[in-house]
């Protein structure tokens, strides 16, 4: 509400007429949704720059825009210019959409952890939005809490050169077998390391020995066809679950209360631990049939106007389920040589996707008031039934093992016993790395 008053009262300032109630919804949708534009120009160039200058060298260019954005955002009632939120909103969403560079950056680490940090990622950083924004959301200070979300890019700045890159960018793209041991050394200790770096070398000449396919390529190769069937759904689900939604209502509808805030590490803490316990397949099946039935709830409680608090609180708890397995997903059915292809295809559906819901759910609230969340209720069922009846559990498997479950529903049971056959003995191998 406050930056809705600074529209109006800017426009007031230069136009010397009020603006319509109409044109003050339009500009709110369009402050909201513009970031998934930058998101989406964001990924478009994700997966050159990880590979062309490694992924920490990537991180620490997606700060640019992100610093910048925060300078927009926090100066632009001083300047008293509404536009440059919207300019600032852009900028950071470039920055967001690079964020494909930490499952990337994550994988370097050991599957034991992965699955985990991913969880928490997801997690923590709302609970840190929540308390930022009960402490500085009012009328004097909400510039001050636009300019806060360059305070993350700043540290990771100053920090993020001290840190080692991944060692299989270093051994595979450099060919610099030194730089990468001692990254190994730096991430896991000292020791004796050779089995990692074999495993490295391994996937070196799997991958030398694979083309590294295009979008276009890899959107027409048909043993990667499942596979961005599940990534597309997993990422759509993930947006149009109602959790943006719910989010988008807490004011007008009250249903969030500074109690709620303190919930997200409670909630990181618990499911960061179920992630690598039950793996990620009944995470997500098992998250989405929770959430409908969450969201038929809180349905039955804002049409009955109802106390509504906790019925929010249990739908951040379910969605904590599949949050964190929706990304570690990305990262475990497609083998580096199609990453970077698949994540920008990925991130053009995701983006994309999460414009059209920023510009269009005031329109749905509108009309269907609270029986607007019954279409997330339809879109999580069919998810939740297709998750369930399609998705090979990765959790513990090699990407050839995850491979091989793919091609039963690539090639059909009559190609999958030569298809599983075609890879070399000295390929099958798993690694941490």
């Amino acid at each position: 509400r406050y930056i809705k008053n600074f529209i109006r009262e800017t426009w007031l300032k230069r136009y010397s007429s009020s603006p319509s109630e109409d044109m003050i919804t339009l500009m709110w949708s369009f402050v909201v949704s513009i970031y998934s534009i930058g998101g989406l120009l964001g990924s478009l160039s994700a997966g050159y720059l990880s590979v062309r200058f490694g992924r920490k060298k990537a991180m620490l260019f997606a700060n640019i825009p992100a610093l910048l954005s925060a300078t927009l955002m926090g100066l632009s009632r001083l300047c008293g210019s509404f536009e440059m939120i919207i300019a600032g909103r852009l900028f950071s969403g470039v920055c967001g959409g690079k964020l494909a560079f930490l499952p990337m950056v994550l994988n370097s680490w050991e599957d034991q952890t992965e699955g985990t940090t991913l969880c928490q990622h997801v997690l923590m950083w709302p609970a840190v939005a929540q308390l930022l924004s009960e402490i500085l959301g009012s009328e004097a200070l909400w510039p001050w809490l636009l300019a806060s979300s360059g305070l993350s890019a700043l540290v990771q700045l100053v920090t993020l050169p001290f840190f080692p890159d991944s060692p299989s960018y270093l051994l595979i793209q450099k060919g610099n077998e030194e730089a990468c041991r001692k990254a190994i050394r730096k991430l896991w200790g000292e020791g004796d390391h050779q089995a990692e770096i074999d495993d490295i070398m391994k996937e070196k000449v799997t991958m030398t020995s694979t083309k590294t396919l295009r979008v276009l390529e890899v959107i027409k190769e048909r043993s990667l066809r499942w596979q961005l069937y599940i990534l597309m759904t997993v990422m759509t689900t993930l947006q149009l679950c109602g959790i943006n939604a719910v989010e988008s209502l807490q004011t007008p509808l009250r249903i969030i209360s500074f109690e709620n805030w303190d919930l997200w590490p409670m909630f990181s803490s618990f499911q960061s631990t179920l992630i690598d316990r039950f793996g990620r397949k009944v995470l997500l099946w098992g998250g989405y049939t929770l959430m409908c039935s969450v969201l038929a709830l809180l349905t039955m409680t804002l049409s009955l106007q109802v106390k509504r608090q906790y019925t929010y609180t249990w739908f951040v708890f379910c969605f904590s389920f599949s949050a964190g397995a929706t990304i570690s997903i990305m990262v475990e059915i497609f083998s580096q040589s199609f990453r970077p292809s698949a994540f920008l295809i990925v991130g053009c559906i995701n983006w994309m996707g999460l414009f059209v819901l920023g510009m269009i759910f005031p329109l749905i609230v509108d009309n269907l008031g609270p029986f607007c969340f019954l279409i997330f209720l339809g879109i999580l069922a069919l998810s939740a039934i297709f998750i369930y009846l399609y998705l090979p559990e990765t959790k513990g498997k090699s990407i050839m093992e995850i491979k091989a479950e793919f091609n039963k529903l690539n090639f059909g049971k009559k190609e999958t016993s030569v298809t599983e056959n075609s890879f070399p003995k000295e390929q099958l191998f798993c690694t941490k790395l």
